[in-house]
């Protein structure tokens, strides 16, 4: 992905974290699960989490997703490198390295909130992972933004 003025991306994965950025309260949309669908024609899709809620194996069965399970967000950091390079989405304490190391990061600022750690170490702000999901599928979006 070529950016004017900002830089050409080459993406290995697109990681997420699960609460707060792409499920609330370990429930994910129906939307969000098709947005996932058709991201991972494109990339390989991971969701690293701690599964506060339990919902993890549930919530992405049948999806063509990768789960890693992790405890700490020193542990969530460790696991993305293995898939850099990469992009990042999450919102809270435990994403920031994860979000750090990333080529693009995104911070959602949903019904659950977000750090403000985590919006520092973004590049791109939403209110909806959708809207993140929606500017990887759509590149043009995400020119628009990060264009010099």
């Amino acid at each position: 992905m070529e950016i004017p003025n900002y830089g050409n991306l080459e993406i290995n994965a697109v990681l997420f974290d699960l609460n707060g950025t792409l499920a609330e309260g370990g429930r994910i949309d129906a939307e969000v699960k098709h947005l996932l669908e058709r991201l991972a024609d494109k990339y390989t899709v991971v969701v690293l989490s701690a599964d506060t809620f339990g919902t993890l194996e549930e919530e992405f069965k049948g999806l063509p997703v990768r789960i890693e399970r992790v405890s700490s967000g020193a542990e969530k950091v460790e696991i993305a490198r293995g898939y850099e390079p990469y992009i990042a989405v999450g919102n809270g304490n435990n994403d920031v390295a994860m979000l750090e190391g990333a080529e693009l990061a995104f911070c959602v600022i949903g019904p659950e909130g977000a750090t403000t750690d985590a919006i520092l170490a973004s590049d791109v702000i939403v209110k909806d992972v959708k809207d993140a999901i929606g500017m990887l599928l759509d590149e043009r979006k995400l020119i628009a933004t990060l264009r010099g």
